[in-house]
């Protein structure tokens, strides 16, 4: 996996300067979003798809997969009514870590690229000591990371009925 911080500037410097195809910083249209979105997916998208991939292979060979092969249901029913839903939990769990970690990688992404939003802001205002205005950025982060997990966990109970909570 790459760092933001080394993923970012070498992608302005191949697509931006050396090309010329995309702007190196700035809100100028959906152009100004292609190589921050790339920075920030690239890492989360390689997780993500190794636990896609060994969580279905895992699925694909339990006992009903085979039963319902054996009963004639086309492939691609299999997989999407069968074994994406059995295999979701897993996913579900990395996606809500990932998103964390998405708010963490924001910060530096958005001084890479000079994007203005909350990591900008939490980093112009530790630079000019207003501590009310980082506390309030810090809080804003983490209330959406709590709300994130507390959105993954009922998730998991809409998909899975064996999974409840008592109060």
């Amino acid at each position: 996996s790459i760092p933001n911080f080394w993923l970012g500037p070498m992608l302005i410097y191949l697509f931006s300067l050396t090309f010329g195809w995309l702007p190196v910083s700035g809100n100028e249209g959906f152009s100004s979003l292609i190589l921050p979105a790339i920075t920030l997916g690239t890492a989360l998208a390689a997780i993500l798809a190794r636990m896609i991939r060994a969580t279905l292979l895992e699925v694909l060979n339990e006992d009903y997969i085979r039963t319902a092969r054996a009963k004639g249901l086309r492939e691609s029913a299999i997989i999407i009514h069968h074994a994406l839903r059995n295999a979701s939990l897993p996913i579900i769990t990395i996606l809500g870590l990932q998103l964390g970690t998405l708010l963490g990688g924001a910060v530096i992404t958005e001084i890479i690229f000079a994007w203005p939003g909350i990591g900008q802001l939490t980093i112009e205002s530790i630079e000019r000591r207003d501590y009310p205005v980082v506390q309030a950025c810090i809080l804003l982060i983490s209330l959406s990371y709590v709300l994130i997990n507390t959105l993954t966990d009922l998730i998991y109970a809409w998909l899975d009925p064996r999974v409840r909570y008592s109060a």
